[in-house]
């Protein structure tokens, strides 16, 4: 897969003139518009205006495939520039453009878990994020580990959303789902069994939940904190 990543032996197709690139870029677009589900040899061929078997002349299945995808969408990610202040400012600001490209790129919540290849973007996007921490003190160990726990916030904090987003989309909004189960909470959630989550269940309910955006910069300035703790210790 990774030759294939790295276009270390790419050939147009004869005639056609595809290219891995130009697959790549044609199945973000379909997943874009209609999900990952949509994306398809058939559907990536049609939109290539492909026969769909001379797409396996490039790409040898849906799992090199989604491999692909991701490499492109991090594109602007090995592009950006560095950043600029201390480290704390530039992983805030690696963290706020993977959140805007979660939402952006919805389906890459959906794509499997498992450790990304590394490809050529996904590689400097790395590497950038690494960058961010340079100077601290931190061991690479400690490096790597402060980059995959902001990295999971952010993932986490954008599939939350893009759920909720759905639930509104459907009609199960938070309104509705308090109407009803209040009644059966109030009788279980006894304030002697339960004191704390009876008293900020109803704290919360009168006060109304945080928006997104509020609730993710919460998040990660207490990240951050943590992250700073340690870097302090290192000093």
């Amino acid at each position: 897969m990774l030759p294939l990543l790295w276009r270390t032996a790419e050939r147009p197709s004869r005639g056609s003139g595809l290219t891995v690139g130009a697959i790549a870029e044609a199945a973000v677009a379909i997943a874009d518009a209609d999900g990952i589900g949509a994306v398809t040899m058939r559907s990536v061929a049609e939109r290539l205006g492909a026969g769909t078997m001379s797409l396996y002349t490039h790409v040898p299945g849906k799992r090199e495939l989604y491999a692909l995808m991701l490499d492109h969408v991090f594109a602007d990610a090995a592009e950006a520039p560095a950043g600029e202040g201390d480290w704390r400012e530039r992983c805030a600001a690696i963290a706020r453009r993977d959140r805007e490209r979660y939402l952006r790129h919805p389906w890459l919540l959906e794509l499997p878990a498992a450790r990304p290849a590394f490809g050529p973007n996904v590689t400097a996007k790395y590497d950038r994020d690494l960058a961010a921490l340079e100077g601290t003190g931190l061991s690479a160990a400690e490096m790597n580990a402060a980059v995959m726990a902001l990295t999971s916030f952010v993932s986490g904090t954008a599939r939350f959303q893009r759920q909720a987003e759905s639930d509104e989309r459907a009609g199960r909004t938070e309104e509705r789902f308090w109407q009803a189960h209040e009644p059966f909470l109030h009788l279980v959630l006894d304030p002697e069994r339960f004191p704390t989550a009876h008293r900020v269940a109803a704290e919360a309910r009168r006060d109304g939940d945080a928006d997104h955006d509020s609730s993710f910069e919460f998040g990660l300035e207490r990240l951050l904190v943590g992250i700073g703790d340690l870097v302090a210790r290192k000093g």
